[in-house]
């Protein structure tokens, strides 16, 4: 087997809070109830993040030291749904030229969250076997004790791309968001993971139950693995994590999103390929389900998720009847799917739940021109505005939540 190309790994414990960002959360209220007078235009409010106490969080027993052999990893495999126990064995299995095909593995929980436009992938694991396969990170013992009490660890290149408040985490979930403090920042994590919880969050979070699977193959070669598995089951997204080491992404098969929160109904399963531009190639299938080109007010035609065409439409029917339209001159796209540009994290707009408006005034890290009525009847209909963002990007509105106007 050919030599490995990795990243160092280092990780680094908190001892203190970390950048205190706010974070913005959905706002109660009726959404079907137009507001009467757009002086009072129910805005989203900023979420109370009241930390959990140590007695709420989910925690697992501490791992204690390292017990096992240290283990790569090669290949991740993923699904939208939990994988099947026969599926799991036969992999497991896997002879190549007469050998085991698979030295060690780990099943795990995985899935991705929304935030100001990004789509942070979260794994639920067991910290004391998880951490055989984070090479150095696996001798960390206060990272991996952090995870089993309840802490989150992120990935170092999070710090500025993410809001925290109060060195806490807040991940959006169908109960509303949840905070969970960070415990520990690494330069390296498995794979395209950002940020590793103890098993506990797994149902809390909304992540599919032991959707994911890590293996290393020992002597044999991973390319020789991922062929059998692809025999047998050709609809899995398998990743070379060698290949991930390098690049950040394997351009060689189709990768799957398994969203979480408030729109996770609206993303379904999206399955993509990386077409090497920056821009992915979305399953045509989910392009049918999903993805429409409709009018609207105000804007004329638009390709958008369907989902979200409803509270769309509603939101702009608003800002005509507010006589406020003169405002809207200019749409900028919504669907689109790409990557955030310079990295492999996805855009809400390759899902089609963003839209762009009256950009040329409104370029990201301004304040922008956008009218704040216009924002706040957007808000109001399930929309985040990327104006309020820690990295402003006044242009953008995202669905925040699903509004079925009635």
């Amino acid at each position: 087997m050919g030599a490995r190309h990795r990243r160092a790994r280092t990780t680094t414990a908190l001892t203190g809070a970390v950048a205190l960002v706010l974070l913005c959360a959905a706002c109660g209220g009726d959404p079907s109830d137009p507001p009467a007078d757009p002086t009072n235009v129910a805005a989203s409010t900023t979420a109370s993040l009241d930390p959990p106490s140590p007695d709420d969080r989910p925690t697992v027993d501490p791992p204690g030291p390292l017990d096992q052999p240290q283990a790569g990893d090669d290949i991740l495999i993923t699904s939208a749904d939990t994988l099947p126990a026969d599926l799991v064995k036969r992999i497991e299995n896997i002879k190549v030229k007469g050998r085991a095909g698979v030295n060690a593995f780990e099943q795990f929980s995985l899935g991705q969250a929304s935030e100001e436009d990004k789509v942070i992938d979260i794994a639920a694991v067991d910290p004391a076997s998880f951490r055989r396969f984070t090479d150095q990170d696996a001798a960390f013992q206060d990272e991996w004790d952090r995870i089993a009490n309840g802490e989150v660890a992120l990935i170092d290149t999070l710090k500025s791309r993410i809001p925290l408040k109060d060195g806490y985490l807040g991940v959006p979930t169908e109960d509303g968001v949840q905070s969970i403090h960070v415990g520990a920042w690494a330069t390296y994590q498995v794979g395209a993971i950002d940020a590793l919880v103890n098993a506990g969050w797994g149902s809390r979070l909304g992540l599919p139950e032991g959707n994911a699977l890590l293996l290393n193959t020992g002597t044999t070669s991973p390319e020789a693995v991922r062929t059998q598995i692809q025999k047998f089951a050709p609809d899995l997204s398998i990743t070379m994590l060698d290949i991930v080491a390098q690049t950040g992404i394997d351009p060689d098969t189709f990768q799957n999103a398994v969203p979480i929160g408030p729109t996770a109904e609206a993303v379904g399963n999206y399955r993509y390929t990386p077409t090497g531009d920056g821009h992915v190639s979305p399953d045509p299938a989910w392009v049918k389900d999903h993805i429409v080109t409709e009018t609207v007010p105000i804007l004329g035609q638009v390709t958008c998720n369907r989902f979200m065409m409803p509270q769309l439409k509603a939101a702009l029917a608003e800002v005509v009847k507010r006589h406020l339209e003169k405002y809207l001159y200019h749409y900028d796209g919504c669907y689109n799917p790409r990557f955030i540009a310079g990295t492999n994290t996805l855009s809400n707009h390759a899902f089609g739940l963003a839209i762009d408006l009256n950009a040329a005034e409104n370029q990201r890290g301004t304040v922008g021109q956008m009218n704040r009525e216009v924002v706040a009847i957007f808000k109001y209909w399930g929309f985040a505005w990327g104006g309020d963002w820690h990295y402003t990007d006044p242009m953008h509105f995202e669905v925040e939540r699903i509004v079925n106007p009635g």
